[in-house]
C-alpha cells in the first residue's frame, strides 16, 4: 500500500438533499439536465464507500437520532473493480457535519485491487494503525475501536447549475452490502429505489431554479444513505422503512 496526497484542510460547505421517489427519477434527471451543465472532468462514474463504526453503531446512532455534530467514516473509490491484478487508488476519508454544515477530510492511497473485492472488504482495505493514525493527523479521535460495517455504492452524475456554478450530484442505482457479519439478519445485500439529489454551496440558499423541484413530490431532507441503509438492514423485508427515507425537513 503507498500514500499519495493528502487532503487534510477542511472546507464548509452546506448540503442539501432531496430524495427522489422511483416513479420520478426520469423526470427528475430530465429537470437537472435543463438547468445544471455536466461537470467538466467527472460527469459520471460510479461510487463506492466502505464505512466503518463501532460496535454499537454510534455513528449510526447519532445520524439517526438527528445530532447536530456526526461524523462519517469511509474509505471511497471510483468505477468497478475485476480484482484482476494492478493497483486502485482509494480515499480515506473523514466527513464532519456541525447542523447543516459539512466540511470533508481525505487521504489517497493506492491498493492492490484485489483488497476491493467483496470477500475481502471485512478486513479494511488498510490496516488498522494507518487508520487510525490517518484519522488522528485528521483531529479525530474514537472513543471505541472502528471496524468496516457496510459498502455503498451508487451510480453518480455530476452537474453546475449554470447560473451560479453549485455542485449538483444527482445519485441512482444504490445498493449495500452488509460486512459486519452480526447485522445480516435477513440478507447480506439490498438494492434500494429511487435516488437522491444532492446540493453543495456555500450558503442554504438554493438558486432560483432549483426551487422548481418541489414538482417532483420532494423536500430538502437530512436524508443518508449510510443511516437509509443501516436502517434499511435492520427493518424487515417489504417494510415501509426501507422505502421511506427518515428525517425530511418540510416547507424550506
Amino acid at each position: 500500500m503507498s500514500k499519495a496526497i493528502t487532503d487534510n484542510k477542511p472546507v464548509s460547505r452546506f448540503e442539501r438533499k432531496f430524495s427522489i421517489l422511483p416513479k420520478n427519477i426520469g423526470f427528475a434527471l430530465a429537470f437537472i439536465r435543463q438547468i445544471c451543465r455536466p461537470d467538466r472532468d467527472y460527469p459520471k462514474d460510479r461510487v463506492n464507500s466502505l464505512y466503518f463504526d463501532s460496535a454499537d453503531l454510534d455513528e449510526y446512532m447519532r445520524s439517526a437520532s438527528g445530532e447536530f455534530r456526526k461524523n462519517k467514516v469511509r474509505i471511497r473509490w471510483y468505477g468497478t473493480v475485476s480484482g484482476n491484478g494492478g493497483t486502485i487508488p482509494v480515499y480515506l476519508e473523514l466527513k464532519s457535519r456541525e447542523g447543516f454544515a459539512s466540511s470533508k477530510q481525505r487521504e489517497k492511497f493506492t491498493v492492490p485491487s484485489e483488497d476491493l473485492l467483496p470477500d475481502r472488504l471485512g478486513r479494511g482495505i488498510v490496516d488498522k494503525t494507518t487508520l487510525n493514525n490517518t484519522l488522528a493527523k485528521f483531529g479525530h479521535f474514537t472513543e471505541t475501536p472502528l471496524r468496516p460495517v457496510i459498502v455503498i455504492s451508487y451510480q453518480r452524475y455530476r452537474f453546475q447549475e449554470i447560473q451560479t456554478g453549485i455542485r449538483v450530484s444527482f445519485d441512482y442505482d444504490i445498493s449495500a452490502s452488509m460486512i459486519a457479519p452480526e447485522l445480516r439478519r435477513h440478507e447480506s445485500r439490498i438494492s434500494l429505489p429511487g435516488a437522491v439529489i444532492e446540493v453543495k454551496g456555500p450558503t442554504l440558499e438554493l438558486p432560483v431554479t432549483l426551487r422548481r423541484m418541489k414538482f417532483l413530490d420532494t423536500d430538502w431532507s437530512r436524508f443518508s444513505k449510510y443511516g437509509y441503509c443501516i436502517e434499511a438492514f435492520l427493518s424487515d423485508p417489504g417494510s415501509v422503512a426501507r422505502f421511506s427515507p427518515s428525517g425530511k425537513i418540510l416547507d424550506l
